[in-house]
């Protein structure tokens, strides 16, 4: 992997920066009302946002390519931003914040089991189910606050998973040529169990957004196919250009 890659990836990274301090937060006096169930989902999906994402850099920097480490770190003051946006919400609705959850608790343990490629593919399925989830949650209500927020975060995810995607096309390059399907054939067993958890969890909530827990694993796992595929075939070159073209970029 040639680091003008990476690159290219925090420039992109340093230009959605500076558009959303021009753009500004949401007008959170608006005030939010939600179904407390739904209430209850972001709650959970705050707590999956919140994180000093420390491991996840120490291993980026491990990896030798600065490039990269300058755009993990980026992409984890996404993150962190997006567990802000998601607080104020729940703020502006009268809800708390919650200290923590056992579904988080359980992925940050699995990432910290082994090096970056483990790391990165356990991400990447939090980053695959909450695709769907912040689709839903912009689409399926009709507060306007909630809907701006949830717009805005799945934008960044829209050009996350293919960020990932990219680090993974590469790790995945180092194992043998016969091993690297088998890999993402496990890793999309685990999504499979990891969504279906989901959307049990979250089942009051996705019905209200529109969608039941079939609907939600069924559109997980159908968007979980390109995933594989940009892992183990599509060009770093392609991959980029093909996430811009959808941002508008």
């Amino acid at each position: 992997m040639g680091a003008g890659g990476f690159a290219e990836w925090t420039r992109w990274f340093e230009e959605e920066g500076e558009r959303r301090r021009a753009l500004g937060d949401p007008d959170w006096g608006r005030g939010a009302t939600l179904h407390p169930a739904v209430w209850a989902g972001i709650q959970r999906f705050q707590v999956g946002e919140d994180g000093d994402g420390a491991n996840l850099i120490g291993k980026a920097d491990q990896a030798g390519d600065a490039d990269y480490g300058e755009a993990v770190r980026l992409f984890v003051a996404e993150e962190q931003n997006h567990a802000r946006l998601l607080a104020r919400l729940l703020a502006a609705g009268g809800m708390p914040t919650l200290a923590g959850h056992w579904s988080d608790a359980v992925f940050v343990r699995l990432r910290r089991l082994m090096g970056l490629r483990m790391e990165l593919l356990v991400l990447m399925i939090a980053e695959v189910v909450a695709l769907r989830y912040y689709r839903a949650l912009r689409d399926g209500t009709d507060d306007a606050l909630t809907t701006e927020v949830a717009g805005r975060i799945l934008s960044d995810e829209e050009r996350h998973v293919p960020f990932h995607c990219e680090r993974l096309h590469a790790s995945l390059a180092e194992l043998p040529r016969a091993a690297r399907r088998p890999v993402m054939a496990l890793w999309r067993l685990l999504l499979l169990a990891v969504c279906a958890v989901v959307a049990a969890d979250h089942g009051p909530a996705l019905r209200r957004l529109g969608t039941g827990r079939l609907g939600f694993v069924r559109d997980v796992m159908a968007s979980s196919r390109a995933v594989v595929s940009a892992v183990l075939t599509t060009a770093p070159g392609v991959r980029r250009q093909a996430a811009r073209d959808r941002s508008g970029a």
